[in-house]
């Protein structure tokens, strides 16, 4: 859920081959669509202000990238690299406890849509900029959350669900719900009841 930490003032002056140790110029035009794709909308940015901030002109980034759409794949594919980085770190803070490790993730759903920094999820805005098109950004997003389902599923099985397949789907729902209303301010913000609601779905107390 998170982007490149190489910032935009750093890398806008920057042409021609890196310094040993620096950033490609393909590794600073994927960071620098991360954040602007994230931040200003996918559709709403275009490849020259993509090249501007990253310090690259348009030729150089069609040589690392052929067309927007294969950037914006390479973007999507990133993201959905980060995110799952991120669950995995938040699964591993409570090895062996299922029943910790969907508390935990569900907190670390929460704070993460409280964060101002937090523009909403990025798969859910992918699929919303393409909706209705045939485009690779929403196969990515969908493909992202088929995934988190089968994750969700299978943590729902270990805590003894009745229907893992149901349970997670109805997770899912509550996570994108929290991810949604985080961005309203926190008297609409539902990240408190998010992990007795969890639970509830699964037929445990929390």
């Amino acid at each position: 859920m998170t982007t490149s930490n190489i910032a935009a003032k750093e890398v806008r002056s920057r042409r021609g081959a890196p310094a040993k140790g620096e950033p490609s110029a393909r590794e600073r035009i994927l960071a620098i669509a991360l954040d602007a794709f994230y931040r200003e909308g996918i559709l709403a940015t275009g490849v020259d202000t993509i090249a501007e901030r990253a310090g690259v002109s348009k030729t150089s980034l069609y040589r690392n990238f052929s067309s927007k759409d294969e950037l914006i794949e390479a973007v999507l594919k990133e993201q959905n690299r980060l995110f799952f980085a991120w669950w995995d770190e938040m699964m591993g803070r409570h090895p062996d406890d299922p029943r910790a490790q969907l508390r935990g993730l569900l907190n670390a759903f929460g704070k993460l849509s409280s964060s101002p920094r937090f523009r909403g999820c990025p798969f859910i805005n992918a699929a919303t900029e393409f909706r209705g098109l045939d485009h690779v950004g929403k196969t990515l997003a969908a493909q992202n959350k088929i995934e988190v389902v089968r994750r969700l599923a299978d943590m729902c099985r270990v805590l003894g669900a009745p229907d893992p397949a149901r349970a997670a789907r109805q997770l899912l729902l509550l996570i994108d719900g929290v991810l949604t209303d985080g961005q309203f301010g926190a008297e609409l913000h539902f990240r408190e009841g998010l992990a007795d609601a969890a639970f509830a779905c699964i037929g445990l107390d929390a």
